[in-house]
């Protein structure tokens, strides 16, 4: 009978962790798709994603489109929000690994009855941790078109010289003993989990902050690549955020952030070099 009861409970306890793990997996793809429906049809924007995609000039050499759209509160807000939903599609994906882990040591633990709750918790606390990374991007954005180095319309650094900035401070940053420190977290969720997980609610937003912190201080650099090849430019927004889950999917794969960092900083190179010989 012992060994009966707790193979039933055993058994329970799968079903039930199945049945988070498919609440926690749902809610994540929902996130995901309506972030990526939003960028892509650039709520509020002149144009959607894809019209800017297509109509995307070479880098530090943008499309012209007229005068650019008075800054306002409620512009602001606006482009605010399209970098947070931006960084929601993009980031969501990659994080999916540490919401699952932390939904099963929920389901094993005191807060059992409300694995799932807690794991959106998790996750709240990790996306806004890049709502104050789109807040700065917003503020950015608007610097740069103020001092003129970014185009209105079409939101990309107008400067072949400044683009090739970018891209070589982005690249030294793959090198950074930060960049290091913070994607050893996101590459071992486990870990992280053991180190920094808090109880209650409060807690699991807490830990989702942290790690979503951690996240931050991992990919920041890249993110600001969105400014050279176009902010709506879909195939940056793909590429980077492909890119960003492979340096977090595959932690034996150590050759490839110092790769992407000779890449980077070779790429800059060459559009100063050829921004200084052309006069642009």
């Amino acid at each position: 009978m012992t060994r009966q009861h707790s193979s039933h409970h055993a058994g329970a306890v799968e079903r039930l962790l199945r049945q988070d793990t498919a609440i926690v997996l749902g809610s994540v793809l929902l996130i995901v798709l309506a972030a990526a429906w939003y960028t892509v049809a650039g709520v509020g924007m002149n144009m959607s994603a894809v019209e800017m995609t297509r109509m995307a000039g070479p880098i530090g050499e943008p499309m012209t489109m007229g005068s650019a759209t008075a800054w306002s509160i409620g512009y602001a807000l606006l482009i605010f929000l399209m970098w947070w939903v931006m960084m929601i599609a993009m980031m969501t994906p990659s994080a999916a690994p540490a919401v699952l882990l932390f939904t099963a040591l929920k389901r094993v633990g005191p807060d059992k009855a409300r694995a799932a709750t807690f794991s959106l918790c998790f996750l709240s606390g990790y996306l806004v941790a890049w709502a104050a990374f789109s807040l700065a991007a917003t503020v950015l954005q608007w610097g740069l078109e103020h001092i003129g180095l970014s185009d209105g319309p079409m939101m990309t650094i107008s400067s072949g010289a400044f683009a090739g900035i970018v891209l070589l401070a982005a690249g030294a940053y793959q090198f950074s003993e930060l960049k290091t420190a913070c994607l050893r977290h996101c590459q071992s969720p486990a870990r992280f989990l053991a180190d920094h997980n808090h109880p209650g609610l409060l807690g699991a937003f807490r830990t989702g902050g942290l790690h979503g912190t951690y996240c931050l201080g991992c990919c920041w650099a890249l993110m600001l690549l969105l400014f050279v090849g176009g902010i709506m430019n879909l195939y940056w927004i793909v590429g980077i955020a492909a890119y960003v889950a492979l340096e977090k999917l595959l932690p034996t794969a150590r050759w490839l952030v110092p790769a992407s960092g000779v890449a980077l900083i070779g790429a800059g190179v060459w559009l100063i070099a050829a921004s200084f010989l052309t006069g642009g």
